[in-house]
């Protein structure tokens, strides 16, 4: 019944929209497509541009470069590890204190978020941070890469806002009536409640710690400790390196195709743990973090 109610206004509408929106997935979409198909295709069709829709001259010979490469295994491991642990630390220091400062009755609640807010515009820079790194005797240390981003002032102003927006006050007076008091409550009421919030959260900062690679090439010379990323980083330096020096021109061609295989099949490497993630977690975005963010 609803169809004969429809305009031809409306038919325009939606005919626009899924004509945009699908648009918008290819654009999306294809570059990602375009970087898995280039990583089983020969680099010379690749950079004759003749591999577009479909791979051509297949070959997994970055792949089988990038995963025989001896350190591959432990730097996959390590970014599990300071993925996993990095995280729980930025959980147990971003929803303890949004929860806090959702309250009204906070005392200093302004002065705090003054406080909180000023680090977002304000950086001591590198240099003093490394310093600050080495005093506190955290060079070639995993907690070089754990601590200084603990935690995420941003992410506490979102954890804020969502209690604040889908945490009733009335809950809370509720339990304190029994006997509750703000550990227990926020424990055993809040959490299970706030669960699209934590997903979200776990997605922002387990994707920042698997991407990161900088605080490591900075702060760690111990290549035991090096996370994937910069494992990455220096597979695909050396096979660059080791280019400069070759005089064949037939191996060298090979040498910079298989660099083209290398670096294709790098992304690719990296990309698939989160990828593999995402989906389960893409519906709480909507769920969740949006709903608290249109409440201040």
């Amino acid at each position: 019944m609803k169809n004969l109610f429809r305009t031809k206004s409306d038919k325009m509408f939606d005919i626009f929209n899924y004509v945009f929106f699908t648009i918008a997935v290819i654009i999306v979409i294809y570059p990602l497509y375009f970087i898995v198909i280039s990583s089983i295709s020969d680099p010379l069709h690749v950079a004759a541009g003749k591999v577009v829709f479909y791979p051509k001259g297949f070959t997994i010979e970055g792949y089988e470069k990038v995963m025989t490469h001896d350190t591959i295994p432990r730097g996959y491991l390590n970014s599990i590890f300071y993925t996993c642990l990095g995280t729980f630390i930025n959980l147990l220091l971003t929803l303890p204190p949004g929860y806090a400062l959702s309250k009204k009755d906070l005392v200093f609640k302004n002065q705090i978020m003054v406080y909180l807010v000023i680090p977002m515009y304000i950086s001591g820079g590198l240099i003093p941070t490394y310093i600050l790194i080495k005093n506190l005797d955290m060079l070639d240390k995993i907690w070089s890469l754990l601590i200084p981003g603990a935690v995420s002032v941003w992410n506490i102003i979102i954890a804020r806002t969502f209690f604040q927006s889908n945490i009733p006050n009335e809950l809370w007076e509720s339990a304190m009536m029994d006997g509750c008091r703000h550990t227990r409550f926020f424990l055993s009421i809040v959490l299970p409640l706030s669960m699209p919030l934590v997903s979200v959260m776990i997605l922002f900062y387990g994707i920042g710690h698997w991407n990161a690679w900088f605080n490591a090439l900075i702060y760690i010379r111990n290549r035991k400790l090096f996370p994937l990323q910069l494992v990455l980083r220096e597979v695909l330096f050396f096979n660059d390196k080791n280019i400069d020096f070759i005089k064949d021109p037939e191996e060298l061609v090979r040498r910079q195709r298989l660099a083209e295989s290398i670096k294709y099949a790098s992304i690719i490497v990296a990309s698939v743990p989160v990828l593999m993630i995402y989906p389960f977690l893409q519906k709480y975005f909507t769920k969740g973090i949006m709903v608290g963010s249109l409440k201040g």
